[in-house]
């Protein structure tokens, strides 16, 4: 029998397919190897075929592979194909749940990224994990510093200077003990500056700026209040083609910007927003809505006094997010 839909369970070596025919029987189920299972996959079914996978990590290399061979692939949130599981999670019954979700006609699935996007995204990743090494370098030399009374400015330039200023002086009350484990804390904290952190900031910030400038939707989206490149670029590369989406608020909802609901018997009741999706994404837009929310007070437009009016009711962190999935947001500059 011809196959018209395979659910397919990645993992790291080892690939589960279930494939379906039009009467929704079962007519293959196999475990295949890493090296082979594409191959096999090619010899057992036609293109036009629909491949369905949880969005995982290779998810999308493996859907581009198949969309050059014809496929149509689709990629399923795993928190979608989790109600499909019978019985015991394994391998089998994924794959099964995979291919019963994908056959929903209300299902939601995820865009496939392309490799730019990707390149983009990675861009974003290591940008991230080199500043957070050198801020909890940072954090742990200003916590223990505290203990003894000795606090500096928030920027980490003010405590590079700070910490020889305080290894100098002997009258601060610090120890012979705590000034060796502080002058060691301030080596590491130079080791990083060798090993360059500083300078891979500035050259990831630099290959953002291109892609910002070159890409036509990150330009756009520069025109929006409270968004650069960073924010552009991030946007372009976790997201992709927003006609995927109906309208700004499912964005939003993907985003984990919307509020999450507990409602009963007819009674809604709203609590705070999900935070489902990209985590970090999410920090730069409601990091970039605080800055709009910061000199808003300043202009007389609609949006901003519609902001600064709600900040001015409710909490600043309610009104920052409620700027993000506000349509205000897309006034220009």
């Amino acid at each position: 029998m011809k196959i018209i839909r395979v659910g397919v369970d990645l993992a790291k070596n080892v690939f589960q397919v279930h494939g379906v025919d039009r009467s929704e029987k079962v007519v293959w189920r196999k475990k295949l190897g890493r090296a082979e299972w594409l191959m096999a996959l090619l010899k057992k079914i036609e293109p036009g075929c629909e491949i369905g996978m949880e969005a995982c990590g290779g998810a999308h290399h493996w859907a581009r592979e198949l969309q050059k061979r014809g496929f149509d692939v689709k990629l399923i949130a795993p928190q979608f194909v989790k109600p499909y599981v019978k019985s015991n999670k394994n391998d089998a019954n994924d794959a099964e749940a995979i291919c019963e979700a994908m056959s929903r006609p209300n299902m939601r699935f995820v865009a496939v990224k392309t490799v730019e996007q990707q390149d983009l995204q990675a861009i974003h990743r290591i940008r991230a994990e080199l500043c957070n090494q050198r801020r909890a370098k940072g954090n742990q030399i200003r916590g223990l510093c505290t203990e003894y009374g000795l606090v500096a400015p928030r920027e980490l330039l003010h405590l590079r200077i700070a910490i020889p200023c305080w290894l100098e002086d002997l009258d601060n009350g610090l120890t012979s003990r705590f000034r060796r484990l502080l002058r060691g804390l301030w080596l590491d904290l130079l080791g990083l500056d060798l090993l360059g952190l500083d300078l891979r900031v500035k050259e990831l910030d630099q290959d953002i700026q291109v892609a910002a400038d070159t890409d036509p939707v990150a330009c756009r989206l520069q025109q929006m209040r409270g968004v650069g490149p960073v924010i552009a670029t991030a946007i372009v590369a976790n997201v992709g083609d927003a006609k995927q989406f109906c309208n700004g608020r499912q964005m939003a909802a993907s985003l984990g910007l919307t509020p999450r609901q507990n409602s009963s018997g007819g009674k809604t009741r709203l609590l705070g927003i999900t935070k489902r999706g990209d985590s970090q994404l999410r920090t730069l837009l409601i990091h970039g809505a605080r800055s709009v929310l910061r000199t808003a007070a300043s202009k007389d437009d609609r949006l901003s006094r519609w902001v600064t009016h709600l900040a001015q009711t409710r909490h600043h962190n309610i009104a920052a997010v409620a700027l993000m999935v506000s349509p205000g947001v897309v006034y220009e500059k």
